[in-house]
């Protein structure tokens, strides 16, 4: 999901969300691998697909390949799309399983990018498992759906999708592209290719985010290659976001500031922080803020002005991460008295990179999500929700100006599956709480769900993150649900509230 949307890693994968996102993971080096140890390690049928590459931020040589599709399934003529493919060789090839592809969220973020998560901490996922990034169409280098944006302070203030910009993004991408082919439905199948010409049968998927809705519909339509399937921040087919978005922030706002008022330094620190957030709201909303904004490079300052939407949106997305919501109180106290230097710190960083393409994310939600929206329902959801209509106006605005995707019938409908599926949510996630996990899970008969009581829209954060990976990885070699020890979700705590 994009930034102030579906956010996109569970754990650090090479970008971490910025709402989870953004920073370029560590993580030492596993090893160096020439020419011939790379070949006695290539996927079965693709040994003469793939070639030796390194890949940014990893100190391994890996394997990556093209594979070349129709934009246009159906009618197999016209535009092509070269899919870009990383692939982490398995250490043991000898007792090789059945390989992992990734799936990234967004949607628009790049699974390729993620490729040093499992050169570094998620090394353990390739023990007897060969790991598939493949950028989706519209994302990465598989036809990125983007175009550039001056990074002023202002744009860090700026609605979602200005008008002026969704309009010269459109004009500027259908040059190169048809907007309407970027569906989750054509990806997957997309994926299926991918799967057959690198010669594997059956394979694990772990989606995140964004990444689990498109896991579950390669699930329906290609029940017969998938093994097992790992779910973290479910988003439902039928998730009509942004629908619920204020809704899923109200109640993970709810349990921040009640945590805050259990926690003695942040109770001492704002004894009226339910108080702040309201008033801190609703000064915004009777007048944006104009501010003084210095930037950290000693450049000239400037001033720059804080509409409540993007204010609340903000914050929302904050809460993603368990470190960064950590500090909410604080900018939430300073903002209810009117100063906003705390909220610009955290929100202008120009070091953040646009991991998200925005406009296959416009592609993919004017198709599966917005034309659903029950413009009453919305209403009724937003009428007295701190973050209000905010991100609802924006996506259906942006959606007016953006050809629409076609989807098949039962797009909306549960996914049905009697595969071996482990479902992660994080029980303070402002986006995906733990009901959408439930939702899910409920058609899935051979289903486990797994909450993490202090993780947002991720693990970030929060200690011992590698948790979730140590579960992920036992179910991977069991290859069932049951019987797990996730009992380290538990001890995983969030950092204390930041009170200067």
């Amino acid at each position: 999901m994009r930034p102030t949307g579906y956010a996109i890693k569970w754990r650090v994968r090479g970008l971490r969300c910025v709402c989870s996102a953004s920073l370029i993971a560590g993580g030492a080096a596993l090893l160096l691998l020439d020419a011939s140890g790379c070949a006695k390690q290539r996927p079965a049928g693709g040994s003469s697909k793939l070639k030796p590459c390194r890949v940014e931020g990893v100190n391994e040589e890996l394997l990556c390949g093209k594979l070349t599709v129709f934009e246009n399934r159906q009618t197999r003529t016209g535009r092509t799309i070269d899919l870009n493919i990383v692939v982490l060789p398995a250490f043991d090839q000898k007792t090789k399983a059945e390989p992992l592809f990734d799936l990234a969220g967004g949607p628009g973020a790049s699974s390729a990018q993620g490729a040093g998560f499992y050169a570094g901490p998620g090394k353990e996922y390739r023990r007897r498992h060969d790991v598939v990034c493949v950028d989706q169409r519209g994302t990465g280098k598989s036809n990125r759906l983007a175009i550039p944006r001056e990074k002023t302070p202002q744009y860090y203030m700026s609605e979602m999708y200005p008008v002026e910009y969704v309009r010269a993004m459109r004009h500027a991408l259908e040059q190169r592209a048809d907007l309407t082919q970027y569906t989750t439905s054509i990806a997957m199948d997309d994926l299926d290719d991918v799967r057959a010409w690198l010669g594997y049968d059956r394979i694990n998927l772990f989606g995140l985010s964004y990444g689990t809705r498109a896991a579950l519909v390669y699930l329906r339509q290609h029940p017969e290659h998938v093994r097992s399937a790992i779910l973290a921040c479910v988003a439902p087919t039928d998730l009509k976001m942004p629908l619920h978005h204020s809704e899923a922030g109200a109640r993970a706002a709810d349990l921040l500031l009640g945590e805050c008022e259990q926690d003695a330094a942040c109770h001492a620190a704002f004894p009226q922080i339910r108080d702040d957030w309201k008033n801190a709201l609703a000064q915004l909303e009777k007048q944006p803020a104009r501010v003084e904004y210095s930037p950290p490079n000693k450049s000239a300052s400037t001033t720059v002005e804080i509409q409540p939407g993007v204010f609340g949106e903000k914050i929302r997305t904050w809460m993603y991460e368990r470190d960064k919501a950590a500090r909410i109180p604080l900018i939430v106290h300073h903002a209810a008295g009117g100063d906003f230097a705390p909220f610009l710190k955290e929100a202008i960083a120009p070091s953040i990179p646009d991991f998200v393409a925005d406009g296959m994310y416009l592609s993919v939600t004017c198709a599966e999500d917005v034309p659903f929206i029950d413009p009453a329902e919305a209403a009724k959801l937003a009428a007295g929700n701190p973050f209000g209509d905010y991100r609802v106006f924006q996506q259906t605005r942006a959606c007016s100006m953006w050809p629409r995707g076609e989807i098949p019938s039962n797009f909306l409908e549960p996914v049905r599956s009697t595969a071996q599926v482990l479902i992660f949510s994080g029980n303070m996630d402002p986006i995906t709480p733990p009901k959408y996990g439930e939702e899910v899970a409920r058609h899935l008969p051979k289903s486990r769900h797994v909450i993490v009581p202090e993780a947002g829209h991720g693990v970030d954060g929060l200690a011992d993150p590698g948790c979730i990976d140590r579960i992920a990885i036992e179910f991977l070699d069991k290859g069932d649900a049951k019987n797990l020890d996730v009992s380290c979700v538990e001890k995983m705590k969030p950092p204390p509230f930041a009170t200067k």
